[in-house]
């Protein structure tokens, strides 16, 4: 049952009075001023960021940091020849603490003694200290 009992007919089609000071916002304007607001913005994200969980870097006993320097002076030996190498390295989160272990293969170019620094064919850096694993053909 409907409350209106009819004491607006005369009023309920007419047209909107025009303003001299203000025109008549478009109904795709008046529909944009009830949109849902959102008043924690960027709590989501928040809330994704502090879930997301990072590794801590892992650390190389004696015998591992043994065995990639001699697996390094390897590849310096054999660098003309460009060999692909298929390195595990390090990567630090650049939002928390930890970050995650990759996988990268390539082309070496150069190994920058100086700067401790792998640097690739197609440009890609890893550093030394970030690798953890490094496989190539020219190591058997």
């Amino acid at each position: 049952m409907s409350r209106y009992n009819g004491e607006y007919d005369d009023i309920i089609n007419m047209e909107r009075p025009l303003s001299p000071r203000r025109a008549k916002m478009p109904l795709r304007d008046r529909a944009a001023q009830f949109a849902p607001f959102a008043a924690l913005t960027g709590f989501d994200d928040r809330i994704g960021e502090t879930a997301r969980l990072t590794d801590k870097k892992p650390e190389l006993g004696d015998a591992e940091t043994e065995r990639l320097n001699e697996k390094t002076a390897a590849i310096l030996e054999n660098i003309k020849s460009r060999p692909l190498l298929e390195v595990i390295y390090f990567v630090s989160d650049s939002k928390k603490s930890g970050g995650s272990l990759e996988y990268y293969a390539g082309k070496i170019r150069k190994i920058d003694s100086i700067e401790r620094k792998f640097i690739f064919e197609d440009c890609k850096i890893i550093s030394a200290d970030d690798i953890i694993s490094i496989e190539s053909e020219i190591l058997y």
